[in-house]
């Protein structure tokens, strides 16, 4: 049996595509700290892993051993979970592999380098089919567990080719190398469903099965064969293949056909139907005969071709002395029936056995798209009902600094300094006084100045990438084939333009606070002065006189600051508030397979936010009605304290400005600071994922450079052989014959950080290099206001902020991290 079945079973391994080193460690890096960032995890040793992993997947897969096979199983599982969860335009890594059928030095197209991890999962997947050929033909067919391991590899490589030949295009959406064209990935998933078949036949053999199985099995075997050298024969396919592959294919169309006829031989021989017998058994020697002629190797079935010359010789002699039968015409016999065993095997979900996910913490591309927009629904509602908040208070302070409250009822002795103003004077001392705006401000330009540097650094390296690629499709015509830079640079130039307006933005802010500052420095001046140089500093007046309406106005100022504090924790909540919306769409996503994320968010926004939105209706019609009883309180104090000094009255109102106004200054400086160091983490992301881009195309640009001028230094084409006239005819009964920024209320600084990078959105276009589309950029910008409100009189609706000085940008995460030197690149 086992010599039967060596001169049977010579089989195809089809050759591996050559992998080329890539960095895989810094791109990803880059795209899981920008996607991922404010998560706190830490992903360095995932990403190391994976690079290791890919390594010895890649290369490991030229050793052809079955343990070879599980290293490249998990790699490609790696894969497919970390394409879900990094954004295809996202990730350049420029994946160069070779042809698997280029044995020569020049012509054809060499390699191809593509920038996605589609084109990656394509030539890993190509790869494990290979592989699994290669492990399926060498394993012994005189066991049980061979045979079993090699008809299931062969299934699995022939699904897998098949899978590939009707989503190769769609993936890597360019012209291919050869061997991944469609036309080839149906050749060769037809071969490998033959061979499949094959070893079928040799298990029925092996096991002893009856012959009319064996021969239903090597009919089918025939038919597969056939199928396949009709697709091997192709024109496009002239001199392509090993020069042994269509011989073989050729042969064993013509060797199963024997053997299905030698099987039914022995049916007919134990049913005693002598002439059939003859007949079949005539048929399956000049089959035998011709299956080593058309692969040129005379042992190719040569014992089966040994026993049907045995048999035939037998059953003549019997028929000549005793039967006397007819032997009947062979196109008149009955046709042998089909064994359909060898099937496609689908892709597994998974291929491994005990596949880990490194990075099972990143979350899903739609979880993390629907929490992006619950993020910037949520942003919206509390920067709009924060401003609302805000822009009460400052209406109320700037009644009560008109009115000259708290300050006017606290003068009891006209000489001595208020009680709240001498507050107001320590805190102002406390937090550096002047001293410290003036620093702060200086710090203002150098941020400014290396934002600039790196935006200028980006706008660099892409003007140098669409100039070159320019000058070569000038240099090579229509023979440059390569997508054009501007199409694929188009989102990258449109954000540029974005950043620069936040950043021109920006200085228009940096210029009102310098305006701001100019214009109460000497009230700021004198609160910062101790507390005797204070008190010289400000006018004499006459003494209060204690009254119904002071009283009235005391208790009234007590209701203020009790409003204010209410105010300020209602503020707090609604920075703080949050649902678990990550497990909520998670339950969405396994209940029902998809994600309704307006309902659900809208739902979610309604539980979370609607208490505290009430309470803000609340607290502005308390307002009106607190401000109505102050004015009318402070007519009739004014008419009882007639004749207080105006001078020392107005010192007073100008420093409850200047307490005012330094607050909102200090911490307009603080948020200033902040907006410039989380505009350097998004511009360092913004220029990495452009060094990306622009390595991964300038790797491209030298593949293709060689392609060209390889193609230039050729004398001409090679000579393409004839197919042997014995691929096209045949005995009988062969038949060889030859595919967001939503808007946002006006507030300077952003009242809400998304944990993270927003997730990016944008459609793929099909092109090699899908266009960047960078996060979004920040939802409602407003530099400058992010600060608990003061909670004392004095504040000057007149000296406030402009609104929205960011054209409606916010959202960015903190930075973290070291500053490049100005003007460097990272990469």
């Amino acid at each position: 049996m086992s010599a039967h079945m060596s001169n049977m079973a010579e089989l195809i391994a089809i050759p591996l595509k050559k992998p080329s080193d890539v960095d895989v460690v810094k791109p990803l890096t880059n795209v899981i700290q920008s996607t991922y960032s404010g998560t706190g995890k830490d992903y360095t040793e995932a990403i190391a892993e994976f690079s290791k992993l890919r390594n010895n997947a890649l290369w490991r897969a030229f050793e052809k051993y079955e343990s070879s096979l599980q290293v490249i199983y998990s790699y490609y599982d790696q894969l497919c979970a970390l394409e879900g969860k990094i954004p295809a335009h996202e990730l350049q890594i420029p994946f160069k592999w070779k042809d698997a059928f280029d044995r020569t030095i020049f012509g054809g197209k060499l390699s191809l380098t593509i920038s996605t991890l589609a084109y990656e999962k394509v030539c890993v997947l190509f790869n494990i089919a290979a592989l699994q050929s290669s492990v399926a033909a060498t394993q012994s067919l005189d066991s049980d567990e061979g045979l079993k391991l090699s008809a299931k590899l062969f299934q699995q490589s022939a699904g897998i080719l098949n899978h590939l030949k009707g989503n190769v295009m769609m993936a890597i959406q360019q012209d291919p190398t050869p061997d991944i064209t469609p036309e080839t990935l149906g050749a060769l998933s037809a071969l490998m469903l033959a061979q499949a078949q094959e070893i079928f036949v040799h298990k029925a053999i092996h096991d002893s099965m009856k012959d009319g199985i064996v021969a239903r099995l090597a009919a089918q075997a025939e038919e597969l064969y056939a199928d396949a050298l009709k697709l091997f024969q192709k024109e496009i396919f002239r001199a392509f293949w090993d020069k042994e592959w269509v011989p073989l294919i050729a042969g064993k169309q013509a060797g199963y056909r024997a053997m299905a006829e030698f099987y039914q031989s022995l049916v007919c021989k134990n049913n005693k139907l002598i002439g059939e017998e003859i007949a079949r058994l005539e048929h399956a020697v000049e089959l035998f005969k011709a299956a080593q002629q058309r692969s040129n190797k005379s042992h190719l079935f040569q014992d089966y071709a040994n026993k049907a010359q045995r048999n035939l010789t037998e059953v003549k002699k019997d028929n000549d002395f005793i039967y006397h039968e007819r032997i009947p015409d062979i196109k008149n016999v009955q046709a042998i029936g089909r064994a359909i065993v060898a099937k496609l095997l689908p892709l597994p979900e998974v291929f491994s056995i005990d596949f880990k996910d490194l990075f099972a913490e990143l979350l899903p591309l739609n979880i993390r798209h629907a929490l992006s927009a619950y993020e910037n629904r949520r942003n919206e509602l509390v920067n709009y009902e924060i401003s609302n908040l805000r822009e009460m208070t400052q209406l109320l302070n700037s009644v009560l600094a008109s009115l000259n409250l708290p300050a006017a009822i606290e003068d009891t002795s006209g000489t001595e300094i208020p009680e709240s103003l001498l507050d107001k004077a320590l805190s102002v001392r406390e937090l550096g006084g002047i001293k410290t705006l003036e620093e702060s401000m200086k710090d203002l330009p150098d941020l400014l100045q290396r934002n600039k540097e790196l935006l200028d650094e980006s706008e660099r390296m892409l003007q140098e990438e669409r100039d070159s690629d320019n000058q070569l499709r000038e240099q090579f015509k229509e023979r440059w084939k390569r997508t054009p830079s501007a199409r694929l640079t188009e989102q990258f130039t449109n954000n540029l333009q974005k950043y620069r307006e936040i950043i021109n933005n920006a200085v228009t802010a940096d210029k009102v606070v310098r305006e701001k500052y100019e214009s109460h420095k000497e009230g700021i001046e004198i609160l910062s002065l101790d507390e005797d140089e204070l008190a010289r500093a400000i006018p004499q007046g006459t003494a209060l006189q204690e009254s119904n309406a002071v009283i009235k106005l005391r208790k009234l100022m007590e209701d203020v600051t009790t409003l204010k504090t209410v105010r300020d924790t209602i503020e707090n909540e609604f920075k703080f508030a949050a649902n678990d919306m990550k497990t909520t769409f998670l339950s969405a996503l396994a209940k029902d397979g998809a994600i309704d994320e307006p309902n659900i968010s809208v739902e979610s926004l309604g539980k979370c936010y609607g208490p505290l939105q009430k309470q803000v209706r609340e607290s502005i019609a308390q307002q009106e009605k607190l401000i109505t009883e102050i004015q009318n309180c402070h007519a009739e104090f004014t008419n009882e304290q007639a004749g207080s000094g105006s001078a020392r009255e107005a010192m007073l109102c100008k420093l409850a400005s200047a307490y005012d106004a330094f607050k909102e200054l200090k911490n307009n400086l603080v948020e200033g600071a902040k907006f410039y160091n989380d505009l350097t983490q998004l511009l360092v992301v913004f220029q990495n994922k452009i060094s990306d881009f622009c390595f991964a195309r300038k790797t491209e640009k030298e593949e293709l450079l060689k392609d060209l001028t390889t193609n230039l230094s050729q004398t001409g084409p090679a000579a393409t052989p004839n197919i042997p006239s014995h691929h096209s005819s045949g005995p009988s009964g062969i038949n060889p014959t030859p595919e967001v920024a939503a808007s946002s209320p006006q507030l300077p600084y952003p009242i809400q950080h998304q944990g993270g990078m927003p997730i990016p959105y944008g459609a793929t276009p099909a092109t090699p290099y899908p266009a960047y589309v960078p996060p979004p950029m920040p939802t409602a910008y407003n530099p400058y206001a992010t600060m608990p409100y003061p909670t004392q009189a004095g504040y000057n609706p007149y000296q406030s902020m402009p609104q929205a000085p960011y054209g409606g940008y916010a959202t960015l995460p903190r930075y973290s991290g070291t500053q490049p030197p100005h003007g460097q690149n990272p990469w």
